[in-house]
């Protein structure tokens, strides 16, 4: 499999890492980008750019991230809370009055951010028509009663995420949350993310699907704990509920799903684009915007929850908007922050290290959270670390 790209002296085990995706763990079309410092130490690419395709990938083939478009989102709302202009312990309500109901009053923005609303299902799912609406959206979850006492115990959002943290962001700026990303985000970190793809973009994102790995070589297939399928397969499992809050499954592929904007699951992206945003958040990239203050960088990864997830029936870890390393996602380091996508994407910044990393692919496998191809490289990311640092 022939990689395109570069990588920085030191960082040689990233392009061997992501060689070996494409020969043992079904990646497709896949690219990655790694930061160290503001600085791109490695931009790789590689495969086709449809995942059921010959056409091959390009430098700048972007692909749906899935929830990797979660960490964007949050930093939307942290942004807003830098400037003064949302306070992340106040309630919903006093921003979203219709949020008030079924016992949600004493919901705080924090609990949104941390998976502790209390509301990741529907009792009335919504179609994906219907929920590339922001105002059904929106008008669901508002309505929602929660599945416990918001703020006493976390499960992750998966769907609901997107219209709690785009209602928000829409209530104090008056601005949908992809224009407001567009402007105050991508732009001044000149980083290649949408949520909201417009048309003359489409050109450039590659079709999605499902992949596996192969037997060659011996490559583990990963079998998930008996209490997570059997959570997974039940109809009545909040687990179950959370990811059916769409229902039935978008066609990723559809211009209409693509145009929408949903901030839980279809952002779309570069690997540099995201490798790029999280550059931002903790520092200038290439000596220009830096986007989070540093107090703002601790406040996304200070730790929000902790243990045994509802939603996901394994322990995890959230601060912020943000996945913290350690249970179900496994980064570079302890102080590392970030969000994986679904069956493939990952994106994170270590501030120890000055690293902020990216991955893309068109070939979405059953993980959740740890994907294989994602791990692997991280774990050649501190290879390579452990070499340029000595």
């Amino acid at each position: 499999m022939d990689v395109n790209g570069t990588v920085a002296e030191g960082f040689e085990p990233v392009r061997a890492a992501f060689a070996h995706n494409f020969g043992l763990l079904g990646d497709r079309g896949a690219a990655v980008a790694v930061y160290r410092d503001g600085h791109r130490v490695v931009d790789l690419w590689g495969g086709t750019k449809d995942v059921d395709g010959t056409a091959p990938w390009e430098h700048g083939t972007a692909q749906i991230v899935r929830s990797a478009t979660k960490g964007v989102a949050a930093a939307a709302l942290l942004l807003l809370h830098q400037r003064g202009e949302l306070d992340l312990d106040a309630p919903v309500g006093e921003y979203w009055p219709e949020f008030k109901a079924a016992g949600k009053e004493s919901t705080l923005v924090r609990h949104v951010l941390a998976h502790r609303a209390g509301v990741p299902a529907l009792d009335r799912p919504l179609t994906p028509e219907q929920a590339a609406d922001p105002d059904l959206g929106a008008q669901a979850v508002a309505a929602q009663a929660p599945a416990w006492e918001p703020g006493t115990d976390h499960g992750y959002h998966a769907h609901t995420y997107g219209w709690l943290t785009g209602e928000l962001v829409r209530r104090v700026t008056g601005r949908p949350i992809g224009e407001f990303i567009a402007t105050e985000i991508a732009g001044p970190a000149d980083a290649y993310l949408w949520l909201g793809l417009p048309e003359s973009e489409a050109a450039r994102v590659g079709r999605v699907g499902s992949v596996e790995a192969t037997e060659a070589g011996g490559a583990l297939r990963t079998r998930p704990k008996r209490s997570v399928s059997e959570a997974y397969a039940d109809p009545e499992s909040l687990t179950r509920r959370a990811f059916a809050a769409i229902t039935p499954l978008a066609d990723e592929n559809a211009p209409a799903y693509r145009t929408a904007a949903l901030p839980a699951s279809n952002g779309i992206a570069t690997a540099d684009g995201l490798a790029r945003f999280y550059a931002s958040l903790i520092g200038e990239v290439d000596g220009g915007t830096r986007l989070f203050h540093p107090g703002t960088v601790e406040s996304a990864r200070g730790e929000q929850s902790a243990g045994p997830d509802r939603v996901l029936v394994v322990n995890t870890r959230f601060g912020l908007g943000y996945m913290l390393h350690g249970g179900a996602s496994p980064l570079l380091s302890p102080g590392s922050f970030g969000h994986p996508g679904r069956g493939g994407a990952l994106a994170f910044a270590d501030p120890e290290s000055g690293i902020a990393f990216g991955y893309v692919t068109n070939g979405f496998r059953k993980s959740v959270t740890a994907d294989p191809r994602a791990q692997a490289l991280v774990r050649a990311v501190r290879t390579a670390l452990e070499r340029v640092t000595r």
